[in-house]
């Protein structure tokens, strides 16, 4: 009976994890950045929220209560006058003292739909004080008149026009909050950027010394600056970049040693058959002799690579020109296509001996060897190419293994020792580089070389 599986119930949170680090800025800068940028700019939503719901609110309510108030109070001294020859002194008190300019049009009647009537929140702050304070028919016209408000009442013998400026029903405190706000945050977010970026520097810093480190360059005790975890983070690399150094060192020292001290009974072995008869058994065994001598070289070269001096610029074109060159007078020509310099930081005599070891290999097993370098990216690619039998797809990676020898193809009768691809890997990891296997366009074996500018 087929059975439907359930989907999991993590995959929607893996699928929001992967929404949220596709959204999210791909550096640490840009994520610290956000992280002090997303708090400061809801501060400001939050903080204008609350602003314009009570702050502002209020302010515009009791102005317009007080406009509200001061029209009722002209309306209140109108009716206590003793006629119409008081109204003149009781507009100029309201324009001296209220700053509203009144006016009567006598026999005049409000009409009925608004008069230029604008839904704004000070016509609606006026319009209900002037319901709590006048409590008589009346229009408001706030866009006639720039930085004017027009107020008709409807009185018994006609209507009064009251203009009040606008300033007395506006509080200019709103733009000016929010161009503090607005500006402060833009300082501070400055400062934060600043500062962010200064406590950045120390990591790029830490990840150039171990880029450079990888490469194979001389990098000296990284100085601790920064955060504390920064610190933490130098002195590991330093502790691990010593005791990196101690290994190579000490494995380097006794191929050496070793290598060295199998010479001198390889040596009396040598002679000791040059002095015995002929004979098979003899024949045999110079043969072995032979080889061990050829294994303790490889030794000695692997030995050679792991302590090749210190990086330095070099035009890897020319040098491609020597080793093509050097091959062509060991009676092995090579086809090069190189164009222009190609300057570069590197230790140029293990890069030499992986390109000689490399060739080598591929004449041994080939007619015809190409060789082409050209920039890729922030790398060179060198592709040695040849028309040999080629190496299986499944064990180009098992080649790489130190004393590793195909038995169809590349046997113990075309010579080798089964280390020389494994040098040419090493050196080309210790310059930040790799060395891969491919089928070639030839039809042989490619050996590509990535070796970072």
């Amino acid at each position: 009976m087929a059975t439907t599986a359930l989907p999991s119930r993590k995959q929607p949170v893996r699928d929001f994890a992967r929404l949220w680090n596709a959204v999210l800025p791909r550096s640490l800068f840009g994520r610290a950045v956000m992280i002090i940028v997303t708090p400061l700019i809801m501060l400001q939503v939050i903080a204008t929220w609350v602003f314009y719901d009570d702050h502002w609110d209020t302010v515009t309510r009791q102005l317009a209560y007080g406009v509200g108030g001061d029209i009722g109070m002209i309306i209140e001294m109108m009716q206590m006058a003793d006629g119409p020859q008081d109204y003149p002194r009781i507009f100029q008190t309201a324009h001296d003292k209220m700053l509203l300019d009144a006016e009567l049009m006598p026999g005049a009647v409000l009409p009925n739909e608004p008069i230029l009537a604008q839904q704004m929140l000070t016509d609606a702050k006026l319009a209900n004080a002037l319901n709590a304070r006048v409590n008589r028919p009346f229009l408001i016209d706030s866009r006639s008149l720039k930085n004017l408000v027009e107020v008709y009442v409807q009185l018994p013998e006609g209507v009064l026009r009251v203009v009040a400026p606008r300033k007395r029903l506006f509080s200019s405190t709103t733009y000016v909050f929010i161009l503090w706000m607005v500006g402060t945050s833009l300082v501070l977010f400055g400062a934060a950027t600043y500062f962010m970026r200064a406590q950045m520097h120390p990591i790029r810093r830490l990840a150039a010394a171990a880029d450079a480190f990888g490469k194979g360059h001389d990098v000296p005790d990284f100085e601790l600056r920064g955060a504390e975890e920064v610190r933490q983070a130098g002195a590991a690399f330093n502790l691990m970049r010593d005791r990196i150094q101690r290994q190579i060192q000490q494995r380097t020292e006794m191929l050496a040693g070793v290598s060295h001290d199998l010479r001198t009974p390889l040596t009396r072995m040598k002679l000791e058959l040059a002095m015995m008869p002929e004979s098979a058994e003899v024949n045999e065994l110079r043969a072995d002799v032979a080889e061990m001598g050829k294994m303790v070289e490889g030794y000695l070269a692997f030995a050679r690579g792991e302590s090749a001096g210190k990086p330095e610029p070099v035009d890897l074109a020319q040098l491609l020109r020597e080793v093509a060159n050097g091959a062509a007078r060991a009676g092995q020509p090579v086809e090069l296509k190189v164009e222009g310099p190609m300057p570069v930081s590197i230790r140029p005599d293990a890069i030499r001996r992986c390109l000689d070891n490399l060739i080598a290999n591929a004449r041994r097993h080939a007619r015809r060897v190409a060789i082409a370098a050209d920039y890729v990216g922030a790398a060179i690619e060198i592709t040695i190419d040849d028309d040999g039998p080629g190496i299986p797809e499944e064990m180009r990676e098992e080649v790489f293994r130190p004393f590793f020898r195909l038995e169809n193809s590349r046997n113990r009768e075309t010579g080798g020792t089964g280390l020389g691809l494994t040098i040419a890997r090493d050196v080309m990891r210790s310059h930040g580089g790799e060395l891969v296997l491919d089928r070639s366009p030839m039809g042989g074996l490619r050996a590509l070389l990535r070796l970072p500018v």
